[in-house]
């Protein structure tokens, strides 16, 4: 474990859901490279500058196949498996990366706009229908980017609920017990499982299908592979949108203008939504990597073998990259935020959560322009104790 002054606790407690916590600016004003302790016991390295943060994410001595070598740190009790896009480093990742990345292109994106739209639109009708006020978590930002996901992959919407319990337990950092996060891992394998052998007797015209067909035909992908790719699309395609939505939202919502900031132009939009995705941070760091040689960060020396961390949500904060940076520009341009990554694990879904992002709050301004909190701002509660950052609730109504 590296030794250091003072060791932390990772993640560090947020004082409330509309910051992150106070303990970053300390750390990249003091200790850039900080000593901390993961929730399984084992020791890290922070990094908290966007530079630094940057550079972690793009070493290839930074890795994460390492993390799950039986003797690496490890960041929770029950790791992700191996053979995944998350634990794979180059030539073997791009090799699984590239059965999929056709189906989340911008392109290809663009393609499936009209489509996501519908499905937006349909929710908050059935919102409108229903009278508020309501919590937009369970009335929107759950659903809607589950229902894309779903049809994407070609997994019943119906069955939302159980791969929600499954999925939190699966992204807990202290949420839940070792044995809670084994059980419901292994329940999501066996419906995958199950899942697949359906798509094998009856394929269908979604990726999940195609994948099965790229397994049995060509085998470039073994079984363990598919199981755990559909896994991964499963839950970081709906995981991260459903938490950056409804934070958004509420971003939106705590300052003057409302969902009136929500601009027509889609250059204009997409600005709008760049800098929601900088200001509301996904999770608290990129997932974690291990040196497989020793490095030189922020003035420290890293072994090899030492688990290290990039902290995105404190490097979108740096004020050297981010002028005024904890402050909300709806119109801000200037350096790329990190809030996907960086590097070969740039996150595969970027174009496609951009997206639903855009399409969700274009379409929420057009259909409630007058939506508003229906609690204090101090009321709403982040989350806790999970590797994405989500609101318990978001109460709103509308006028």
């Amino acid at each position: 474990m590296p030794q250091d002054s003072a060791v932390r606790s990772y993640p560090p407690p947020r004082r409330s859901a509309t910051d992150i916590p106070d303990e970053y600016a300390q750390l990249r004003s003091e200790a850039p490279a900080a000593d901390v302790v993961m929730p399984s016991g084992d020791g890290a390295y922070l990094f908290s500058r966007y530079d630094d943060v940057r550079s972690v994410l793009s070493d290839a001595r930074c890795s994460r196949a390492a993390t799950v070598l039986p003797e690496s740190p490890k960041l929770t009790a029950v790791p992700f498996d191996a053979g995944g896009l998350f634990t794979m480093d180059p030539p073997e990742h791009t090799r699984l990366r590239s059965l999929v990345s056709s189906a989340f292109t911008a392109r290809r994106v663009d393609l499936l706009r009209p489509r996501i739209k519908q499905l937006a639109d349909g929710l908050l009708e059935r919102m409108a229908e229903g009278g508020g006020p309501v919590d937009f978590n369970e009335a929107f930002a759950f659903p809607y980017p589950v229902a894309v996901i779903c049809e994407l992959l070609g997994v019943p919407f119906e069955d939302r609920e159980l791969f929600r319990g499954w999925s939190d337990a699966i992204l807990s950092l202290t949420a839940h017990t070792p044995e809670q996060m084994l059980e419901r891992k292994l329940a999501l394998v066996a419906y995958l499982q199950q899942l697949v052998e359906d798509k094998r007797r009856r394929p269908g015209d979604d990726l999940l299908s195609a994948l099965v067909l790229v397994r049995d035909e060509d085998g470039p992908l073994t079984e363990h592979e598919l199981i755990t790719m559909a896994m991964t699309l499963l839950i970081a395609g709906h995981e991260t949108t459903v938490g950056v939505l409804g934070t958004s939202v509420f971003t939106l919502l705590r300052h003057d203008g409302g969902m009136g900031l929500v601009p027509g132009a889609p250059q204009a939009l997409a600005t709008l939504v760049e800098e929601l995705l900088r200001i509301n941070p996904l999770g608290d760091g990129g997932p974690l990597r291990v040196t497989t040689a020793g490095i030189e960060v922020a003035g420290r020396t890293v072994p090899a073998g030492s688990a290290v961390i990039g902290a995105i949500c404190s490097a979108n904060r740096d004020d050297h990259r981010f002028p005024d940076a904890d402050r909300f520009d709806p119109g801000r341009r200037g350096a790329p935020h990190l809030a996907f990554g960086h590097g070969p694990h740039y996150c595969l879904g970027a174009p496609l959560a951009r997206a639903e992002l855009q399409i969700a709050l274009s379409s929420l301004a057009g259909r409630f322009p007058g939506l508003r909190l229906d609690v204090p701002v101090d009321e709403v509660r982040m989350h806790t104790g999970l590797l994405v950052n989500r609101l318990e609730s978001l109460p709103v109504n509308w006028i």
